[in-house]
C-alpha cells in the first residue's frame, strides 16, 4: 500500500468519524433544518464530480464521476425540496372570505317578512306581512 493511499484512507476514516460525532450531537428539533441546508450545500460534490470527469482517462473514472454527480444532484434537489416544505409550514394560511347571507335570510333576521317568492332558510318562520 502506497503512502498516498494510506493518507487518503486515514483522512476518509477521520472525516467519517468527525461527521458521525457532529451529527449525533445535534438535537432532533434542529436535525431536519440543518440537514436540508447541508444537502443543498452538497453542490460542491458536483464540482468534485466534474473535476474527476475532467481529469480521468479511464472508464472507471467516468463511472465514478457519473455516480458522484447523480448522488450529488439528488442530494441538492432533496435539500431544496425539504427546505421548501419547511418554509411552507411557517406561512400564514389565507382566511376564507365572509359569506353574505341571502336577501331572504337578511330580511328574516331583521324582523321583516321575506320578499315574496324567496325561500326562507330552514328553522326560521316566514312572518306575515
Amino acid at each position: 500500500m502506497s503512502t498516498a493511499l494510506l493518507t487518503d484512507l486515514v483522512i476518509f476514516v477521520l472525516s467519517l468519524w468527525v461527521g458521525f460525532e457532529v451529527i449525533s450531537k445535534v438535537p432532533a428539533t434542529l436535525h431536519t433544518p440543518l440537514m436540508s441546508a447541508a444537502n443543498s450545500i452538497h453542490g460542491i460534490i458536483l464540482v468534485g464530480a466534474m473535476l474527476i470527469a475532467a481529469a480521468t482517462n479511464s472508464w472507471i473514472g467516468y463511472v465514478i464521476a457519473f455516480v458522484a454527480a447523480a448522488f450529488a444532484a439528488a442530494n441538492v434537489v432533496g435539500g431544496y425540496v425539504v427546505t421548501g416544505r419547511m418554509l411552507k409550514m411557517f406561512r400564514k394560511r389565507p382566511t376564507a372570505p365572509a359569506v353574505q347571507a341571502a336577501p331572504a335570510a337578511q330580511a328574516v333576521q331583521a324582523g321583516q317578512a321575506a320578499p315574496a317568492g324567496q325561500a326562507v332558510p330552514a328553522g326560521q318562520d316566514r312572518q306575515a306581512s
